[in-house]
């Protein structure tokens, strides 16, 4: 995620300011809630529940943003994509990250380009050696098993020049690969995120049951006239 946003989107490094930010957030929430039930302070229990609470609210806004405005969201990822593709470039060093994020998502998803191999021929380098090279990471040849970044070669360009159509690559565009792996995998993620949810809910009511506890032990303490 943040090596995503190294690329101008303002959105997506909003997203990851706010997911840094709830991640202070939550552990701030766990020193306070810990000291709160050690030492039975009633004001660190509430506000350790007001945390979870937002937390809560915020994690289900968020689901329903997603899917709400998920067309808006493929765009935003098409646009970055494709401005990485056109200027990804092996030996320059700036945004290595961002590079090495994406070769890794076409290695591990076997996919190419974000609709297809296709979109690799914007790329200035590919173009300038006539397409005679292709992205190892994209390879669905053996020989390419222990290269995952970078370009690799034809081994026998058609009279010096070449087309996608020519490289040995995976013909699945990552867009596609990604909608799949969600649908295959989304019952558990539906599991983890109610699992987190179940947890945080059962933390609320803790500290509810413990500041209950703490004001009838306070209040038997005081002395009747």
């Amino acid at each position: 995620l943040l090596a995503l946003t190294e690329m101008s989107s303002p959105s997506l490094k909003t997203g990851a300011y706010i997911l840094i930010g709830v991640g202070a957030l939550t552990m701030l929430m766990g020193f306070l809630g810990c000291l709160g039930a050690v030492n039975e302070i009633r004001c660190l229990l509430g506000l350790y529940f007001t945390c979870l609470m937002v937390i809560l609210i915020t994690q289900v806004a968020a689901g329903l943003v997603t899917y709400f405005q998920k067309e808006t969201l493929k765009e935003e990822l098409s646009r970055i994509v494709g401005s990485l593709i056109e200027n990804y470039d092996p030996l320059n060093d700036d945004e290595r990250n961002l590079k090495d994020a994406w070769d890794y998502v076409q290695t591990q998803i076997a996919c190419c380009g974000w609709t297809g191999a296709k979109d690799w021929e914007s790329n200035e380098i590919l173009a300038n050696q006539s397409m005679t090279a292709y992205p190892c990471s994209c390879s669905n040849s053996s020989k390419d098993s222990q290269v995952d970044k970078g370009f690799c070669k034809l081994d026998v360009p058609v009279n010096g020049t070449a087309t996608y159509a020519d490289w040995p690559v995976h013909e699945q565009g990552c867009m596609d690969g990604v909608e799949k792996w969600l649908k295959d995998n989304l019952g558990v993620i539906l599991g983890v995120c109610t699992g987190v949810a179940v947890i945080e809910l059962l933390g609320m009511i803790l500290s509810i049951s413990l500041c209950k506890n703490i004001h009838s032990e306070d209040y038997t303490k005081v002395p009747k006239s």
